[in-house]
């Protein structure tokens, strides 16, 4: 395995390539396939860490009717998702965007299985996020790496992005894990035996020398590790400055590598991998709302945008600024913190959602995407993105894990209690009170929401109807999975409106190409993954909607680029 420690100096200078990619998350999907075509190719990272936001990722992919899928025994159709896309994403973006996506999922697939040393498997179960409409599926689309050992990076782990979510005991945690072990005081049988799993493979892999992740860091991690067995250059700490036009098309990039200024050329082109603009608060209150915090989106630090707006100085177009993969958190403790996931929080039964107004506003166990889009049509409508309220009873606090790290039965921190983002109380009355919400209409909404819990329908949100809200619910609970009056002591966790990413950019066509305004071609220049304006539109399929774009889009633009004529380029030294 190459050490890319030792040879990023020799490899900047004055260097030449077939394809520069800028990002190492699912960018270097494009890197592997571009290497399997013959082509030369050299990944560069803005930070210090290999693995972008894909290594901060819950690390699934939504790829209809691949190999992975199969092998699991779903009888998913490339059919069925033409059918579930067109009814999705109507005409929010080109046809063409997402019909090549589906064309080239299994191919991409595949790919990956050669190329890296990650083996896939189906999280049979978990919805997509539409399962109602026309061709979707309520036993999904998505997918994840098993287990990875990280210390196949061997001495490159150092470069590798760590966690912001670390176990307290070593244990690799996959997505369809976590719905079960949520579930540990409901569903000891089946959970218990995938505790019990994971904590021997993380355990026991420690005693015989290897790290085992799972998630984002999995994927990040295998992508990582394909790349290193492949000699394919990924260098750190090396920012794009400038792209390099001849004429009207791009011919190389200007580079600085702490502080150091350099060139490099290409023959085939240029592909932008570096992510949305997750943490350049100027664009997101000018495109978005200008009530979005500092630090609330979890992508990683270096989503700044710089690759959008460097295109854009050189005619490139965009769309669908205002998307974000939208996600409700735990809101931070301190000023400058981020947030804490909140996830199967929402849909399980005991709990419910107030916003400042008091009143419930949205069927909670809504996808996180959907979810954060109804706020922002409030907002326009009048009601500002204030200060919410996860709200939930001693009941549901026995039964459940909560923000990923609190076990059943386990207290609130008493610094979230100290910073004001919990409150416990006897009655309804005295919570309202105690947070600061108008009395009557907080028990107006806790009386009605008991009311329809009681019956197991709830008339004003269907909070339960959908397959995808039964996935992160209480099966035990009957009839509705999702819904349970509050009897107890009561609490209420501040939950504000945090992202995954932006996914807003550049406009490009079915090949990944660069577009302008007029729709032509900006030559030599790609865009993938959250850099580009979403293939869906303003609408996530499904768990791994975010990062089946980049890998599948990798392929995509490394097919279309080993079939170009290479470009003669003058070697230049900045």
């Amino acid at each position: 395995m190459t050490n890319n420690k030792s040879n990023v100096q020799s490899i900047l200078e004055g260097s030449t390539v077939d394809l520069l990619v800028v990002g190492s998350g699912t960018g270097i999907s494009a890197a592997l396939a571009a290497n399997e075509k013959g082509l030369s190719t050299m990944v560069i990272e803005k930070t210090e860490f290999v693995g972008g936001s894909t290594a901060l990722s819950g690390g699934a992919f939504w790829i209809p009717a691949n190999p992975t899928l199969k092998a699991g025994g779903s009888k998913d159709t490339i059919e069925k998702g033409r059918t579930y896309l067109k009814t999705l994403v109507k005409n929010d973006t080109p046809s063409e965007r997402w019909e090549n996506f589906l064309e080239n999922g299994s191919a991409t697939v595949e790919m990956l299985l050669r190329t890296t040393p990650m083996k896939f498997f189906w999280a049979k179960g978990y919805s997509d996020y539409h399962p109602e409409i026309p061709g979707g599926d309520p036993l999904g689309r998505t997918c994840e790496c098993k287990p990875f050992d990280l210390k196949k990076l061997g001495d490159n782990l150092s470069n590798y992005r760590p966690s912001q979510m670390e176990a307290p005991v070593p244990m690799p945690v996959t997505g369809y894990d976590y719905k079960w072990m949520n579930l540990m005081v409901r569903k000891p049988f089946k959970s218990f035996p995938i505790i019990f799993k994971r904590l021997f493979q993380g355990i026991g892999g420690l005693i015989i020398g290897r790290k085992y992740a799972a998630g984002g860091q999995a994927l990040g991690a295998g992508l990582y590790a394909g790349a290193l067995n492949a000699n394919i250059p990924v260098i750190t700490n090396t920012k794009l400055v400038e792209l390099l036009m001849d004429g009207e098309n791009v011919v190389g990039a200007v580079v600085d590598q702490n502080g150091t200024i350099k060139t490099i050329n290409v023959t085939k082109g240029v592909v932008l991998a570096a992510g949305g603009f997750d943490h350049n608060m100027p664009m997101r209150q000018k495109y978005q709302s200008a009530s979005l915090q500092p630090n609330y989106s979890f992508g990683a630090e270096g989503n700044t945008g710089d690759a959008i707006l460097l295109s854009q100085a050189i005619g490139a177009d965009i769309d669908l600024m205002k998307q974000a993969w939208w996600f409700p958190a735990v809101a931070p403790v301190k000023k400058g913190d981020s947030p804490q996931v909140l996830l199967a929080e929402r849909s399980l039964p005991g709990s419910f959602m107030v916003n400042s107004t008091g009143k419930r506003f949205i069927n909670e166990a809504t996808d996180y995407m959907s979810f954060g889009q109804k706020l922002l049509a409030d907002e326009k409508e009048g009601t500002p993105i204030g200060d919410m309220w996860l709200v939930f009873d001693q009941t549901y606090r026995n039964r459940y894990i909560l923000a990923g790290s609190l076990f059943p039965r386990a207290k609130l921190p008493e610094e979230w209690y100290n910073a004001g983002i919990a409150y416990s109380a006897d009655s309804a009355e005295e919570l309202a009170k105690a947070i600061g919400l108008p009395v009557n209409e907080f028990n107006s909404a806790f009386n009605r929401f008991n009311e329809m819990a009681d019956k197991g329908k709830d008339e004003d949100y269907k909070r339960g109807d959908s397959a995808y809200d039964r996935y992160y619910g209480d099966p035990t609970v009957k009839p509705n999975p999702n819904l349970l009056a509050l009897t107890d002591k009561l609490y209420a966790v501040k939950v504000v409106l945090s992202d995954l990413g932006t996914c807003g950019g550049l406009v490009a066509d079915e090949h990944g190409r660069v577009l302008r305004k007029d729709k032509s071609t900006i030559e030599g220049l790609y865009a993938i993954g959250n850099t580009a304006a979403n293939i869906f539109g303003k609408t996530y399929p499904g768990a791994g909607g975010t990062i089946c774009q980049g890998l599948v889009y990798g392929y995509i633009v490394a097919q279309h680029a080993s079939k170009k004529a290479p470009v003669n380029v003058k070697l230049q030294n900045a």
